[in-house]
């Protein structure tokens, strides 16, 4: 009884499947695999000093937020009045400065990083300038500061933060007193009239 013959595979399929086989194992790359190489790693923002250093920040501020940049003179105004209740910012332990991240209750120390660009960030140390977590500085006199947040979901909820400078107390500037009606001039005092003295009677004629 014959065996039924299998069929044979033609001699140039076989060749190229030893082909591939020896292209794996050699770790030369398979020209019909579809795997992409990974992407680089992206690049770092190298820290460079900030444009001012971070005492420059200290004190006590009156704080608020805007959403549209028309709204920022208006901003500036409503935080100036709210010195009597101030944002106070100090230095950290280790040269940083005291804030708040965003959702925290309690502060943290965070750093000024400068980047290229001569910009300047405030944020976690450990984070390269322009992290999820920084804010930029968008402007700063040595009385107003605006800080923005770099998290978009953050921003949106928040806004552009505005900080203005409370004066040395701190506390609402006494209301001006009003001026005192001038009194009225007196009329000026007569010269006394001079007084002229006795007239003596002349010594009687020697008899």
């Amino acid at each position: 009884m014959s065996l039924p013959t299998r069929p044979s595979l033609p001699t140039s399929l076989v060749l190229a499947l030893l082909a591939l086989g020896l292209a794996g194992c050699s770790g030369i790359s398979n020209p019909f695999s579809t795997s992409e190489a990974p992407p680089p790693p992206p690049e770092v923002t190298p820290t460079l000093p900030p444009s001012f250093p971070p005492q420059d920040i200290v004190g006590r501020w009156g704080l608020a937020a805007y959403h549209k940049d028309e709204d920022r003179a208006r901003t500036e105004a409503a935080a100036a009045n709210q010195c009597k209740q101030p944002y106070v910012i100090t230095l950290g332990p280790t040269g940083g400065v005291m804030m708040h991240l965003a959702d925290q209750a309690t502060p943290t120390e965070l750093r000024l990083k400068g980047a290229p660009g001569n910009k300047t960030y405030i944020g976690p140390a450990e984070d390269p300038p322009g992290g999820q977590q920084d804010r930029e500085v968008v402007s700063f006199d040595g009385r107003v500061l605006a800080l923005r947040w770099i998290d978009s979901e953050v921003q949106g909820r928040y806004g552009t933060m505005v900080y203005v400078r409370c004066g040395p107390e701190g506390e609402k500037r006494p209301k001006p007193k009003a001026a005192a009606k001038p009194r009225p001039k007196a009329a000026p005092k007569t010269a006394p009239k001079p007084v002229q003295p006795p007239v003596q009677n002349a010594p009687p004629p020697a008899r």
